[in-house]
């Protein structure tokens, strides 16, 4: 099988998409060890933490340093969303589960990432396990996964993240212009409101795989190379990581739709059903996308096989040629005395006349039978 090409750097780089985070790589605590072991990573990044704090009229934002001014969480009045980032300093967040008595279990699923999306019920709180999923890099080339953690008390919302930087940011400039409901609603709105745009950020992944795969396709039907190969499998892998976190993401949020609670108001649950439908959408797109990607696969490989086809209908029929020239020249090349027709003196062009028409005479014969010269079919 003759080498297959390989295109030039900028024809397949400039689409190449990357996944920064493993397939699967969890932290977990040793064999035995006892439940709610919190496992911080060597390459943790310290803790940074924001508390937003509002009403109808009012609104806070504060960075802050010490666990102890969290406490404001539990004054009544006001909605107070503390965002905390990074898992670098164990104490500190032991001292936050202690001061908001998070259960051992819940701040194990926070801590020792990732988890599988889900809704779990604690007393007095509810622990709501997502995934997070952005497109990052200097190209927006790189798709991100990181876990967010949302725990919804009476009248407030924490969330833990394991990395600086979120998708939350047209959340927080909705606080800060006060329009709409979000100022006026509890805290299980607050929630709502993250994870609803947690999960409207997939639509933007989503739809940026969909163009990547879009110019995959037209590469594997004009120049498929092992570098398209490649680039495929490592798309279909991100699609399959993708659905991995979208798929249980629906669940969760349809456990706290049909699960009653009194932290969710009726209210909520109403919203929450617009975000599981954007969950389902999701999910259906990235079922859709990955069989395309598996389609592509088959498609190169195919295109690959007709290529060698093609080359080695090409190399057979110049055999095809040369074999019967092959054996004219070795008839007259022989060195026998008795050969009348090298002392004619017209033996050297007549062979030559006739070796040239066996060769067009074959040629025209291949052609009528339609095994070369035979053009694509043209649709309209």
């Amino acid at each position: 099988m003759p080498d297959q090409p390989t295109d030039p750097p900028a024809t397949i780089n400039k689409f190449r998409l990357r996944l920064t985070t493993p397939v699967f790589k969890k932290r977990h605590p040793k064999i035995g060890a006892r439940p709610g072991t919190l496992v911080i990573g060597e390459d943790a990044l310290p803790p940074k933490m924001r508390l937003i704090s509002y009403d109808a009229t009012h609104l806070e934002i504060q960075d802050v340093d010490d666990v102890a001014e969290l406490a404001v969480a539990k004054e009544r009045g006001k909605i107070t969303w503390i965002d905390v980032q990074g898992y670098g300093d164990k104490e500190l967040i032991q001292e936050i589960g202690n001061l908001f008595d998070i259960h051992p279990l819940a701040l194990e699923d926070i801590v020792n990432a990732p988890q599988r999306p889900k809704a779990e019920v604690y007393d007095n709180q509810i622990l709501i396990v997502s995934r997070m999923v952005r497109m990052m890099g200097d190209r927006q080339d790189a798709v991100d996964m990181e876990q967010v953690s949302i725990l919804l008390g009476d009248n407030y919302v924490i969330t833990f993240q394991e990395h600086y930087g979120d998708v939350l940011d047209p959340l927080r400039k909705r606080l800060k212009a006060g329009k709409g409901v979000m100022r006026t609603s509890g805290a299980d709105y607050l929630a709502y409101a993250i994870l609803d745009t947690i999960v409207d950020g997939y639509y933007l992944v989503v739809d940026a795989l969909g163009d990547h795969l879009e110019r995959v396709e037209e590469l594997v039907m004009e120049r498929p190379s092992t570098s398209v190969l490649r680039e495929l499998n490592r798309t279909k892998n991100i699609l399959v990581n993708l659905r991995r976190a979208v798929w249980p993401q629906r669940e969760a949020v349809n456990n706290l739709i049909r699960d009653e609670h009194a932290l969710l108001s009726d209210m909520v649950r109403m919203y929450l059903r617009d975000t599981y439908d954007h969950c389902v959408q999701t999910a259906e797109v990235i079922e859709m996308y990955r069989e395309m990607a598996t389609g592509l696969m088959n498609t190169y490989l195919s295109a690959v096989a007709n290529r060698s086809n093609e080359v080695m209908k090409v190399l057979t029929i110049m055999a095809s040629v040369f074999i019967p020239l092959t054996f004219v020249a070795g008839i007259y090349g022989m060195n026998f005395d008795h050969m009348p027709e090298l002392h004619y003196r017209w033996a050297y062009p007549t062979i030559w006349a006739l070796m040239l028409l066996m060769t067009f005479g074959m040629l025209f014969y291949f052609r009528k039978q339609g095994w070369i010269g035979n053009a694509d079919a043209e649709f309209d």
